[in-house]
């Protein structure tokens, strides 16, 4: 089995099992079901590209990730999901074969931002290039490989009124429309390599085989959830950073070059669907963009993105079921010390 066509996410979110109000008002912005199984069946895709400009040229390399089928289970903020990429969601080959180990994990206490990555690829397709004939848009790079780790945390200043749960993980119900101020900080670094060049032999540039980066700061964001008639819902939310980094090069002709500098990043998350007591229906899309250091003419960024579409529904155990989940309550009560 390839270990690209199978993933392991686990989340653990804690946060107090109460439901969420306006201490002046006392109005229930969102409903929470700290006592219920929340069961989903889902579809998602994850990728992590690599972007590159020379001057007026855009090159955009890609993997040939994996369309995933899955199923997991939320309970006492803890969660769970499987998922495996099966061949009839995957039937074309023409893009080379991607190996892949991609470790996103999104977290969200009540009030706080979690984001965790660990990309390991190896083997691109470039899927389009602005100056260059590549027949039926595709050209094949088995030897590249892509490393990237990285983790952002961010502080949710209006946490009593907005839910992040209630749009990703549906273990929350958002019932008034709100939103919330985001800051914190993030840090990312790792490389790209190709023993054969990462430019295509037709660029007209010096081609290198290695880029390493590193990059820390501090980021700023605002999110936001209209609620429609109660049960539909849209929640964007934007996030971008002045990041302190450094980027490397290592140039095919023997010399390398280095350069650092500040620059931006960004992070989107874009949330709609359906909600109710007992179902939820969404689509959810998380992309983070991390914009390397310029090296000469050389602009480079890395696109990191997951997107899904969930079918939720929640229960309450009952008998053997719950005594089984006995255990993930003592767990929780371990962790957060009570």
């Amino acid at each position: 089995m390839k270990y690209s066509l199978a993933f392991i996410l686990l989340i653990l979110t804690l946060h107090p099992p109460v439901l969420a109000q306006d201490t002046v008002d006392s109005i229930a912005y969102y409903q929470t079901y700290p006592d219920q199984l929340v069961l989903r069946t889902y579809m998602s895709r994850k990728y992590t590209g690599l972007g590159l400009r020379i001057e007026d040229v855009h090159y955009w390399y890609r993997p040939n990730s994996t369309l995933n089928m899955g199923v997991g289970a939320t309970f006492e903020g803890l969660t769970l999901n499987l998922a495996y990429g099966f061949g009839f969601l995957n039937p074309d080959k023409s893009r080379g074969e991607t190996k892949y180990l991609d470790l996103q994990a999104h977290a969200y206490p009540k009030d706080w931002v979690i984001d965790f990555f660990g990309q390991f690829y190896n083997g691109y397709y470039l899927e389009r290039g602005s100056s260059i004939e590549i027949r039926n848009d595709l050209r094949i790079f088995p030897g590249m490989k892509l490393r990237k780790l990285g983790a952002s945390v961010q502080y949710l200043f209006n946490g009593d009124k907005f839910s992040y749960r209630a749009a990703f993980l549906q273990n929350e119900w958002q019932k008034i429309s709100s939103g919330s101020f985001l800051a914190g900080v993030e840090m990312y670094g790792g490389q790209v390599r190709n023993a054969e060049g990462i430019l295509p032999s037709e660029a007209n540039a010096i081609n290198f085989d290695q880029i390493k980066y590193f990059e820390i700061g501090p980021n700023l964001g605002y999110a936001y959830s209209w609620v429609f008639k109660k049960h539909f819902f849209i929640t964007l939310s934007a996030a971008t950073s002045l990041a302190l980094g450094r980027t490397y090069l290592n140039f095919e002709d023997g010399h390398n070059q280095s350069n650092w500098s500040v620059r931006p990043n960004y992070f989107l998350r874009g949330f709609t669907g359906y909600n109710s007591d007992k179902w939820s229906v969404n689509v959810n899309y998380v992309y983070n963009q991390v914009n390397f250091v310029p090296v000469n003419d050389y602009l480079i960024n890395l696109g990191t993105g997951n997107y899904r579409l969930n079918v939720i529904y929640r229960i309450s155990p009952r008998g053997g079921l719950s005594k089984k989940l006995d255990w993930v309550s003592r767990l929780k009560n371990k962790l957060i010390k009570k």
